[in-house]
């Protein structure tokens, strides 16, 4: 089962410093065939203007993972944790018992990021926070791990869930593989550029949600910049 979700019909919120898109019900949006897929509970496409951000809030049991597509985003929180994550880069947060965090846009110009929450294994969890460059170079023509709780999953940061999170960036008329297994619940967003799923075409920034199937062939339309979440259900 491969459904393709239009990025023109998910949810949006304006305001003013934050232009957000939801792929998953989130704050004021709620579309009740839509709250998660698998453990996959927010997947939010938000562009941050310059000089501003999202000043210091609590969170807990939630693991939190920010896909940086362009500009940098600026992470403080409560376990003192400072760091600067730049574009095609990650960081993760641990929610587990508790944290508080801010994140801000110090940049120039706009940051765009996609930032995905996956629903952890068992509460209670040690809140963490880490980041790490992944050159896109090294994701060429490849799905590589970026953050996973999975053993074996080489350089990804950790997350407390029975879930990954893959990146790959795929040349136009190239096509990259992923295998998986039909208990698997997968959601896959091109950052950029025209894909097709198994055959099915989605646009730049679309979520294509996916289930049921044990392989999925990614051909690019254009170069593209894959993100991909494979989770438990």
């Amino acid at each position: 089962m491969i459904e393709v979700r239009p990025f023109a019909g998910i949810g949006a919120a304006r305001h003013g410093w934050l232009d957000a898109h939801h792929h998953f019900s989130f704050a004021n949006y709620h579309d009740p065939d839509r709250v998660h897929w698998g453990a996959l509970r927010v997947w939010n496409d938000d562009a941050i203007a310059a000089g501003t951000g999202f000043p210091p809030h609590p969170h807990r049991d939630m693991e939190i993972i920010t896909y940086v597509r362009s500009g940098a985003i600026t992470h403080e929180d409560s376990l003192g944790n400072k760091g600067r994550t730049e574009a095609g880069d990650v960081q993760v947060m641990s929610a587990g018992t508790g944290i508080t965090h801010a994140e801000y846009n110090r940049e120039a110009g706009p940051t765009t990021l996609f930032q995905i929450w996956i629903m952890p294994d068992a509460r209670g969890h040690a809140p963490r926070w880490g980041a790490r460059p992944f050159p896109k170079g090294d994701r060429a023509g490849q799905f590589v791990p970026l953050a996973s709780g999975r053993e074996g999953d080489g350089d990804a940061l950790w997350i407390g869930a029975d879930a990954r999170v893959l990146g790959a960036t795929v040349k136009a008329r190239e096509s990259v593989t992923y295998e998986t297994s039909k208990d698997r619940w997968l959601y896959l967003v091109s950052a950029q550029g025209a894909i097709r799923v198994n055959g099915v075409k989605a646009d730049a920034r679309d979520g294509v949600a996916i289930h049921d199937e044990d392989r999925i062939t990614v051909t690019a339309d254009q170069d593209a910049e894959l993100v991909l979440v494979d989770s438990a259900a």
